[in-house]
């Protein structure tokens, strides 16, 4: 068996090779290449582990053909194309809760900073200087603290100034008026948090809807003196606005620990007496690189072993119990959706996928996205289980799941594709740890999937079935099992073969040409 490799290409604790190693993968660690050095080499692995340092652009991806996943050790994903990732079928991983509570400790010791002038303080001491009044700060104490954001981190600094005596206020459009109760703070607008705040602290990432939150608008409706502090990410603020926001005392202080363009070798913002600044420290403790290195690696082995998924950005997340319970599924899902697929030639409108009995208990979006991805991979080649949903998404096909109880099995899963001309469906279980077809368009039929099989529509008149065989016989066509079912008498029927080879055109049209066929389809499933 060809040993899983990983390439560590940014600077990551000894501990996640440590990790890789014990799980049996081939760990590489080679850091600081240039983007042609890493080019050059990508296409020899399977995983890659990487900090902020590495660029992984779609160029790179390009290069890397076995790349199955790509692991940051921390949050922020920057510098990773997910977009592209997502396309080339690589899952992205983070490690959203490993730093938490070290940036989450940093936004509270930059509050204390700024509010004490601490960082000015010293370094007019070291000076030599005694400047008592110069340097007179604010207690925090009963103060409000605004944050605007109130996920992971932001509810770690909540608790903590909460612990310290200040009041907390929160924006963000996702905290429930219950969780706001449970941490223990106020739910505000956003104007109600400028307008109320005497600090106030960002705890979002940077998307569209966040760049530049805090503008000169913003500012504007701040209280003067307020003080700012932002160990989130650069781009929150409009650096321009804030300076002279801070020049004019409306803004008492400020404390950034990111800034707009990384790293930050120049900055308006710097040498204004009132900005305490720090180069992205917000993560940067010897517990939480090690955490978050870790995290990664155990991720990353799981996944490339098990299958299992945890913290995608781009792929729904599966457990290595999940992923063991769900393989019978996986397979039955793949074989159904091929099946479809092969049948299916018009512009698909809309897939239904229905889970009846026991498998309606299990984790239903991974079977969902095997769905649609081995229904879309017969007309789109570059799908993938990463992609599938965004591929549907972008192509107006409208998905729909269903759970109900069983219906005559056990366990059932039913795919229905809608087109413009016709709705088909088919159906399947498990047997014996192995996926079985048990009904087409409302027919029951007892098969397997095999490699080659014949579908054949005919009618349900005495000669079809006949026919049928004679021909296989004169096109040496090797029968392995025959399934017949019909809806009704003298009605529509179905004839499904298992046979031992590819089955020609020439010999479906051959097929197709007697009145007693309606319709005859060479489905093929490959190892």
């Amino acid at each position: 068996m060809t040993a899983i490799k990983v390439l560590i290409s940014d600077s990551l604790s000894s501990q996640a090779v440590q990790v890789f190693e014990d799980r049996g993968l081939d760990v590489t660690v080679v850091s600081k290449l240039s983007a042609d050095e890493l080019a050059d080499i990508i296409h020899e692995y399977d995983g890659l582990a990487v900090r902020s340092a590495t660029q992984v652009t779609a160029g790179l991806l390009d290069k890397a053909p076995n790349l199955k996943v790509v692991g940051r050790a921390g949050i922020g994903v920057d510098n990773i194309d997910v977009k592209a990732c997502g396309g080339k079928g690589v899952v992205v991983m983070n490690t959203p809760f490993g730093n938490a509570v070290t940036t989450a400790e940093h936004a509270i010791a930059m509050i204390f900073a700024v509010a004490r002038h601490i960082p000015q303080a010293s370094a007019s001491t070291h000076q030599g200087k005694w400047e008592k009044s110069k340097f007179k700060g604010v207690e925090l104490t009963g103060k409000t603290l605004g944050v605007i954001g109130a996920g992971n981190i932001g509810s770690i600094v909540i608790r903590k100034a909460l612990g310290l005596e200040l009041k907390v206020i929160a924006y963000d459009p996702f905290l429930t008026e219950e969780r706001a109760i449970a941490l223990g703070v106020k739910k505000v607008e956003l104007d109600e948090l400028f307008s109320s705040a005497a600090i106030i602290t960002l705890h979002v990432p940077k998307t569209p809807e966040t760049a530049n939150i805090i503008n000169a608008d913003a500012l504007n409706k701040m209280k003067k003196g307020v003080l700012l502090v932002n160990c989130a990410r650069g781009g929150l603020i409009d650096e321009l606005a804030l300076a002279a926001a801070l020049q004019s005392g409306h803004v008492a202080g400020a404390a950034l620990d990111v800034f707009d363009v990384e790293p930050a070798k120049e900055n308006v913002l710097f040498g204004l007496p009132n900005l305490v600044c720090t180069p992205h420290l917000g993560a940067s403790t010897v517990e939480a690189q090690e955490k978050v290195a870790v995290q990664i690696a155990e991720q990353m082995s799981d996944f490339l072993l098990t299958g299992a998924i945890s913290n995608a950005l781009n792929a729904p997340n599966l457990s290595a119990k999940e992923a063991k319970e769900l393989a019978p599924y996986l397979e039955l899902c793949q074989k159904l959706g091929g099946f479809a697929g092969q049948l299916t030639t018009d512009a698909i409108k809309k897939i239904k996928v229905s889970f009846c009995g026991d498998v309606g208990q299990l984790s239903l979006e991974p079977l969902v996205t095997q769905t649609i991805q081995s229904l879309l991979s017969v007309s789109v080649k570059s799908v993938n289980l990463v992609n599938a949903r965004a591929v549907a998404k972008d192509r107006g096909i409208k998905v729909e799941i269903s759970v109900s109880d069983a219906e005559n099995y056990s366990t059932l899963v039913r795919v229905e594709v809608e087109t413009d001309s016709r709705a088909r469906n088919l159906a399947g279980t498990i047997f014996n740890e192995r996926p079985r077809l048990v009904e087409i368009k409302g027919v029951r039929v007892e098969s397997e999937f095999s490699n080659n099989m014949l579908y054949i529509t005919n009618f349900d008149k005495p000669g079809a079935i006949a026919f049928i065989g004679s021909v296989a016989a004169e096109r040496n066509i090797n029968i392995a099992n025959m399934h017949l079912g019909r809806l009704s008498a003298g009605g529509d029927a179905v004839c499904l073969l298992e046979v031992s080879d590819p089955v020609q055109n020439e010999v479906l049209q051959q097929f197709k040409s007697s009145s007693l066929i309606a319709d005859a389809k060479y489905i093929c499933f490959d190892d």
